[in-house]
């Protein structure tokens, strides 16, 4: 992965512990729209991870590829995600 590691791994923990609060949350009845609110914050860093993750493909390994074979598959690869983002 080329994608900054430390960055990544710091919101992928923020946003476990983002869902262990929801999850007390949940389990304690608390009111729906302050759960929502919740679960709308961790989907969000989430998606910087996701978009940083792109972005160090894009890049990094499309940019880098060895031919243009490998360049082609990995454009497709990135072009194949933006299609399931955007569904």
């Amino acid at each position: 992965m080329m994608a900054d590691k430390s960055k990544v791994l710091r919101l992928l923990k923020t946003a476990r512990g983002q869902m262990d609060g929801i999850i007390r949350m949940v389990e304690e009845d608390r009111y729906c729209i302050d759960i929502f609110q919740q679960v709308m914050a961790t989907g969000a860093i989430l998606d910087r991870v996701n978009r940083d993750i792109l972005e160090a493909h894009l890049r990094h390994c499309v940019r880098d590829a060895a031919s243009t074979a490998e360049r082609e598959q990995k454009i497709e690869e990135f072009v194949q995600t933006l299609d399931r983002i955007l569904k």
